[in-house]
């Protein structure tokens, strides 16, 4: 049997992450949840969630250090999952009611409310999306209505470079917003794939075998 990935689901407390990390676990991954830094630098994955408000969520990432264990995760090409609120956080700013949310800034743009339907989105995927390819005609429970409605990086993606361009996957609709990007080790959703049935689950379980199996054994980690 193939080694199981290790993946630290990031225990900011401002949310309860079972079910995402048994959806984790069903996917094929080692999954242990905390708040435990050194953890989650050694992870094969890190994976920042939740439907909090993000005025909640952000100073508590701050304190763990969550900032800079991104950072140094994606400065070395490790993989990085963002989900719900955790996908928010990554842009410069977040709106939440009259106040706005300074993010992690690793893409700029900003986070708005925007019109989710009660049963959940479809999506429109890229050419070459890894996560959605197939899962054109699902749809997806979105647990908090707020998203990006445009991705700046892309308007000004040099004609030149040989950097690979991000994969956006946005929603269908009048009100079209950001669903999900893959950008290298960087990879967010503002799905939630543990209540999103089968196609959540798929999402998920490409991510996971997407990642290595080089973290050292983890024993007697507590969040």
């Amino acid at each position: 049997m193939p080694a199981q990935p290790l993946v630290v689901v990031l225990d900011h407390g401002a949310d309860d992450h079972a079910p995402l990390a048994q959806a984790l676990t069903d996917a094929g991954a080692q999954v242990v949840v905390t708040g435990d830094k050194r953890t989650a630098l050694v992870a094969d994955g890190l994976v920042i969630a939740g439907s909090a408000p993000a005025i909640d969520v952000m100073p508590a990432l701050r304190a763990l250090g969550a900032d800079q264990v991104v950072d140094r995760r994606l400065a070395g090409g490790r993989a990085v999952l963002a989900v719900g609120v955790g996908m928010h956080v990554m842009f410069t700013e977040v709106s939440h009611g009259c106040a706005v949310v300074d993010g992690l800034g690793e893409w700029a743009g900003s986070v708005d409310p925007v019109d989710v339907s009660a049963d959940g989105i479809a999506v429109q995927a890229p050419a070459g999306s890894t996560l959605f390819d197939g899962l054109q005609d699902a749809r997806f429970d979105v647990a908090v209505a707020h998203a990006p409605r445009t991705f700046p990086l892309l308007d000004d993606w040099p004609a030149d470079t040989r950097l690979v361009v991000p994969l956006v996957t946005w929603s269908t609709g009048d009100d079209r917003f950001v669903v999900a990007v893959e950008n290298g080790p960087l990879v967010a959703l503002l799905i939630r794939p543990e209540s999103s049935g089968d196609a959540g689950a798929t999402v998920l379980a490409r991510w996971v075998s997407s990642l290595p199996s080089l973290a050292p054994e983890i024993t007697g980690v507590t969040a």
